[in-house]
């Protein structure tokens, strides 16, 4: 199927177990399976843990707990169950009808990947988190080879300001975009001398101009 396949990043995930223990382990976590039930408004997560990181049996993580699946020398995995909830960063994106393909967590931070047919749905589902999150950004976004063959999208660089510009190349040149991460939000604020809210802000900014740019193309 073709289409644009996006990673969004939410570094404020209020109320998310698995975001909540990937701040307290070194190593991110990106086994994550999730059930959602319709039938009874319940959702089920696993997520493994590995054996440097491991969680305290039964801890209970925002008012979640946590049962051991299964341990062994690798890695411990983890179940919770809990109520649907509009405070699901993850039942926000999946409540406009595109299913998640994965998701991920590190340092406290929610990732997650989905597929859309059109530009205009990823805009739409970031907005829809920004308006319940805070530290909302756009981490990976990518066209379909079938797609971007019949479509090609050009974008003008200097819809940036400068200090974008920097903004968005420091954070690339130390790996901010990458996964695992080869730096945090804090490097890149440090790197470039300002706060980490300052960061954020001009990134979410020089973002929102980039897509506005593919949108009209």
């Amino acid at each position: 199927m073709s289409g644009f396949r996006a990673t969004v990043v939410i570094h404020d995930p209020a109320g998310c177990p698995v975001a909540g223990v990937s701040g307290a382990v070194e190593e991110p976590i990106d086994s994550v399976t999730r059930t959602r039930s319709t039938a009874d408004d319940v959702v089920v997560e696993e997520f493994g843990v590995s054996k440097d990181g491991r969680v305290e049996e039964h801890d209970p993580v925002d008012d979640v707990e946590l049962t051991t699946v299964q341990s062994n020398d690798r890695e411990s995995v983890y179940r919770f169950e809990r109520e649907s909830t509009a405070d699901c960063a993850c039942e926000v994106v999946e409540d406009t009808g595109t299913p998640i393909t994965s998701v991920r967590a590190q340092d406290g931070s929610l990732l997650l990947s989905f597929h859309t047919l059109e530009l205009e749905e990823i805009a739409e589902i970031v907005d829809d988190l920004r308006e319940r999150f805070d530290g909302v950004l756009v981490e990976g976004l990518t066209q379909d080879h079938e797609s971007a063959s019949k479509d090609p999208v050009v974008v003008d660089r200097d819809v940036l300001t400068g200090r974008q510009r920097e903004v968005l190349e420091t954070a690339q040149r130390m790996g901010y975009f990458e996964y695992p991460k080869g730096a945090n939000a804090t490097d890149v604020a440090d790197e470039l001398g300002v706060a980490r809210s300052t960061f954020t802000e001009h990134l979410a900014a020089a973002q929102t101009k980039l897509m506005g740019a593919i949108l009209k193309t």
